[in-house]
């Protein structure tokens, strides 16, 4: 098994390449589904048209990168005029303290134009409008709908003629259903016919808000004369704007799902390569071989712990031995010597009592340790003593004395 399992990681191994470059082929004749609105991204779902493009709708404006929140940025000003921030995210999950930052910068005299499906309850709430969430979505931004086109559409005034562009592929977008006609002005429709772009005034500047996200993406931008919507829609940014600020900040900030989980964008080499079916698949197979290995490896190697035998009481038995001797010999008195200082060395050592008086304090403490029957304590210490005043032992003396230390080593 040891020297076939080295060929069956190697075969292992080639096989997960193999099954690698594979699908790695397959996958270049796939349309990328996948939906990031990054600028950096060429794929459908990006938005590398629309942040590029903006050098040609405003040649005269200089345009930076933010990735700071609001109130904390460092590569611009909120107190200079003539400004406009753009926020193309499928959410924008501001809260109360962003959203004072981000209409203080207005009020100075600069324009935010704010693209999204989900707007946070901070938002709404001081906007005083409703927007419906527009389906739900996890981390990987797939969703519950099977809708195969969507289309949005300008209002006449202020844009002209009044057309409606439109694109096969995912519906992912929301309405107004509610808002304050006093300070709202509506500019354009979704695929429902509901106000989906308003315009909100606040000191010398103004606020949009968009919400279909996906007209900004690079299929959407490239489907026939699509580019006409993303010109006329970013018209409402004054043309004397000076600095174009594109904003990843809520693209990327972190954002609880559905299911109460805090969660964000994950693009770690590990977690694109587990998105591969096949090589998933490959992965398990290794580990599986692994553990294999490792197993019978342990397998091997283990040795049996040799069992440990407890060591003999060596002293009772030296005891017993000696004592049959003597026994042989007829000195019974000897013998129950020997016995008694046996019994006291064992009384000292287990018990922790001085043998030296052997009085009746004596037997009430080794009684009270022992919890032995006080009158078999008293007949061994009473025997003990005689044998200091009698010139010999009969047998059944000793035979008596014997019967009773055995029993008091029997029970304790």
């Amino acid at each position: 098994m040891k020297k076939l399992l080295p060929y069956f990681i190697g075969a292992a191994v080639l096989v997960l390449l193999v099954l690698i470059i594979v699908q790695s082929k397959r996958n270049t004749h796939i349309f990328d589904d996948h939906i990031t609105f990054d600028k950096r991204d060429k794929i459908p779902y990006g938005t590398y048209i629309a942040y590029h493009n903006l050098s040609h709708l405003f040649p005269g404006a200089s345009i930076i990168v933010n990735d700071k929140q609001p109130g904390f940025w460092n590569s611009f000003t909120s107190d200079s005029e003539g400004q406009a921030m753009i926020i193309v995210s499928p959410w924008f999950r501001a809260d109360e303290f962003e959203m004072k930052k981000l209409i203080n910068f207005v009020k100075n005299g600069n324009t935010v134009f704010v693209s999204a499906a989900i707007l946070s309850y901070d938002v709404q709430n001081i906007l005083k409008c409703d927007a419906p969430d527009a389906y739900l979505l996890s981390d990987n931004l797939v969703f519950n709908n099977n809708s195969d086109s969507f289309s949005v559409s300008l209002l006449n005034p202020p844009f002209s003629p009044n057309q409606e562009y439109g694109c096969p592929g995912i519906r992912f977008e929301s309405y107004f259903s509610k808002f304050d006609t006093g300070i709202t002005t509506v500019f354009g429709n979704g695929a429902s016919k509901l106000p989906n772009f308003i315009q909100l005034r606040a000191g010398k500047g103004a606020i949009y808000f968009h919400l279909t996200p996906l007209s900004f993406t690079n299929y959407f931008l490239l489907y026939r004369e699509n580019i006409g919507y993303y010109d006329k829609t970013l018209s409402v940014i004054p043309k004397q704007t000076r600095r174009l600020i594109w904003d990843q900040y809520f693209l990327h900030k972190k954002n609880y799902n559905l299911n109460g989980d805090r969660s964000g964008r994950s693009n770690s080499m590990i977690s694109i390569l587990m998105k591969n079916a096949s090589f998933r698949a490959a992965l398990w197979v290794l580990i599986v071989l692994i553990l294999l290995y490792v197993l019978q490896e342990m397998r091997r190697k283990q040795r049996l712990i040799p069992e440990i035998i407890k060591p003999a009481n060596d002293s009772l038995d030296f005891v017993k031995t000696v004592g049959r001797l003597y026994h042989e010999k007829g000195d019974n008195l000897n013998l129950s010597r020997k016995m008694s200082a046996y019994f006291l060395e064992h009384v000292r050592n287990k018990y922790k009592l001085s043998t030296n008086k052997l009085d009746e304090e004596f037997i009430l403490l080794l009684q009270k340790k022992t919890d032995y029957k006080e009158s078999e304590i008293r007949g061994i210490i009473s025997f003990i003593k005689k044998m200091d005043e009698v010139p010999d032992i009969s047998d059944e003396e000793l035979a008596d004395f014997h019967r009773r230390l055995e029993e008091f080593y029997k029970v304790l």
